[in-house]
């Protein structure tokens, strides 16, 4: 039996009404669709990330309000039979929408990516198999603060601050400037530093991200 089966027998066992059953079913095997063009296997490695991006592409797909919630409704319900069933322990949460933005007065002089680019490497990222620690961390960085590639590398551990979750900034000519970071980068950020970091013969430098061959990474790694 398949986990979208189980989830179906979970919700009979549970008195569900048969047309709840059949939304809630309907709602997750779309919902696996998804994963799959994104190329995820099968769901029960269940993530908030992977909840928020679908969420993201029924917004910007004009899907109604009462749609998206109904759907994220029937989502809660796999991610607890998940949780019954011992095959996830995480709760998957409701994340706010964050919006990549383009640095205002830029939008003629920069290239971006467009959204699937941008889903396809987030996604990609997530891969352990292929994508170290560190180079997930450099492309959250570089995607959810703005940092220029310099700044990226120039990053010390005196410059983040975990009571505000902001990380300053030095720029050109001296001038800083305070980034707020959300969560889940503040997550990653702690995940990073606690396992690959530490794994560095460099782990004693005070900047954040670190190479084999130096103590600071070079722009060009």
């Amino acid at each position: 039996m398949n986990p979208i089966e189980e989830f179906e027998q979970y919700l009979v066992e549970n008195g569900m009404a048969p047309k709840t059953i059949e939304s809630y079913v309907g709602d997750v095997k779309g919902f696996c669709v998804y994963l799959e063009g994104m190329g995820v296997g099968p769901p029960t490695d269940l993530k908030c990330f992977y909840v928020f991006n679908c969420k993201n592409r029924l917004t910007e797909n004009k899907y109604a309000v009462a749609t998206i919630k109904k759907k994220t409704n029937s989502l809660q319900a796999f991610n607890l039979f998940l949780i019954d069933r011992k095959l996830t322990t995480e709760h998957v949460v409701t994340l706010r929408i964050d919006r990549i933005k383009v640095a205002a007065g830029s939008e003629g002089e920069v290239e971006v990516f467009s959204e699937q680019e941008v889903n396809q490497l987030l996604f990609f990222v997530q891969d352990r198999s292929k994508v170290s620690l560190r180079n997930h961390l450099i492309v959250w960085l570089l995607l959810y603060t703005g940092v220029r590639v310099s700044e990226l590398c120039g990053i010390q551990f005196n410059d983040l601050d975990y009571l505000t979750n902001t990380l300053r900034v030095t720029g050109k000519g001296g001038k800083y400037r305070e980034i707020p970071l959300r969560p889940d980068l503040v997550d990653l950020i702690k995940e990073y530093i606690r396992s690959d970091r530490q794994e560095n013969r460099h782990r004693d430098s005070p900047y954040l991200l670190l190479s084999q061959r130096a103590e600071k990474m070079h722009k060009r790694t």
